[in-house]
């Protein structure tokens, strides 16, 4: 049976302040330098990272042509503010 496979290795380089934080904060919690570091990347991916994500998936949706014609939003707004269902 086949294994799958959970994580992998990467190599990066990374300034020396950086990496004294990251130590500091590893001894100072009892973790590795690695769980430091995969739950600051973990945090970068729901804030900024999501937001790019986020651009990437709405401009494939351009592409794809799933769009809504701001003329007619306005005019649903415009209906909905008179008190008329939209």
């Amino acid at each position: 049976m086949a294994r799958s496979q959970t994580s992998d290795s990467v190599t990066l380089r990374v300034p020396l302040d950086v990496l004294a934080s990251i130590e500091a904060i590893a001894e100072a919690t009892d973790r590795s330098r690695s769980y430091i570091i995969v739950r600051a990347l973990k945090t970068y991916l729901l804030n900024e990272g999501a937001d790019v994500l986020s651009q990437m998936r709405g401009r494939d949706q351009i592409a794809a042509g799933d769009v809504e014609d701001i003329d007619d939003l306005i005019a649903d707004v415009d209906r909905i503010a008179a008190g008329h269902a939209a």
